[in-house]
Order: structure tokens, then sequence, then C-alpha cells
């Protein structure tokens, strides 16, 4: 069986290159006449700290988020509309992801911090999401998929973003009042993704 996502998987490795490069742009170098010294540099650098860590939580998620999008598309043979356009909403969201790490980046450190942490773990939430629609229309007609695919690798493909979710919720809930909890609950999981696609692959090949 020929595979005919060659193109949509070309489009959207350019993408999510392009949603992590856009990234870098919260990092801003200091004014160079503002600086008189090497302290004065290093307080300033320390004090970026923020940004550093935003940056950090962001390449990774991305990063993550491309990982599993290529196992998906190593199961998936074939497209339809519906395919095509639940791929076009996680590259939307990869997208978005450089706009709420602005936020944490400039408010991390700040009152504001439950409400830019919420903004961060909901948008996980719908990430969390697209990336089920995409499996889900995949998975429901065997035709668009692996021809030797078994039903054991795709009830564990399903389970592995179903079981997801409900930890991205109870973040998203955490982020209004222990937004540092909610936080780290997100990189667990993201350390979860990539511990899970690699045995994903072996399950399903």
């Amino acid at each position: 069986m020929e595979k005919e996502t060659v193109r949509m998987e070309g489009f959207s490795d350019a993408i999510f290159a392009i949603a992590i490069t856009l990234l870098v742009l919260d990092l801003h170098m200091p004014e160079k006449n503002a600086l008189t010294s090497s302290t004065t540099l290093i307080n300033y650098l320390t004090a970026q700290w923020p940004s550093y860590l935003a940056f950090c939580i962001s390449f990774f998620s991305i990063f993550i988020m491309w990982v599993n999008h290529h196992k998906l598309f190593k199961q998936i043979y074939s497209r339809n509309t519906a395919i095509t356009f639940a791929n076009g909403l996680i590259l939307f969201f990869a997208s978005v992801v450089s706009y709420p790490t602005g936020l944490l980046a400039q408010y991390f450190n700040t009152p504001s911090v439950n409400v830019v942490v919420a903004i961060y773990t909901g948008l996980f939430i719908l990430i969390n999401l697209s990336y089920l629609l995409l499996w889900h229309i995949a998975s429901k007609n065997k035709t668009l998929l692996r021809p030797d695919i078994n039903e054991a690798a795709i009830k564990k493909i399903t389970l592995n973003y179903v079981y997801s979710l409900p930890v991205y919720i109870v973040a998203f809930g955490l982020s209004f009042t222990y937004p540092v909890v909610a936080l780290i609950l997100c990189i667990c999981l993201w350390i979860y993704w990539a511990l899970s696609s690699g045995k994903l692959e072996k399950e399903a090949a």
C-alpha cells in the first residue's frame, strides 16, 4: 500500500519547525549602553530566568508534539478531508504555543502567574483533544492505516491519548491555586509522552 500522507507530513514538519523558531523571539538581548559592567550584565541575565524557563518548557513540548505526530503518521497511510483538517488543527495549536510562552516569560514572577499558567495548560488540553480527534478519525476506518497494524496497537495508541487528557485537566485546575505544581505536572506528562512514544512504535510494528 502506497503512503499518501507524505506531502502532509512535510508541511507539518515545516510548521513545527517555525513554531519552535518563534519561541526564540521572547529571548531579548540587553541594550548595550544600558549595562555598564559585568555585574549589571549578570544581574540582567539572571533576572530573565522566567524567559529561559518558558523557552525550555515550550521548546521541548513542541518537540515532543512533533515526535508523536511523526509516530502517528507512521501508522496513518491514507488521508481524507477529515484527517487533513484535524491535522491542520494540531498545527494551528502548535503555532499558538509561542503566545502563552511569551505570557509565561513576562508574568511568571508576578501575581498574575496563575492566569498565564491556566492559559498555558488550557492550550495543551486543546492540543491533546486535537491529537485524539486525528487518531479517532484515522483509527475508525482501518483502510486509512498501515495495512499490517493490529487491533491491540490501535487500542494502545488510543488509550495513550485518552489517559493524558484527565491529567491536563487536573493541571489546568491546579493552575489557579498551585501554578508551579501545574507546570510540573505538564512537564511530567511530556516526559511520559517521550518515553511512551518509543514503546508505541514497537507495539505497532
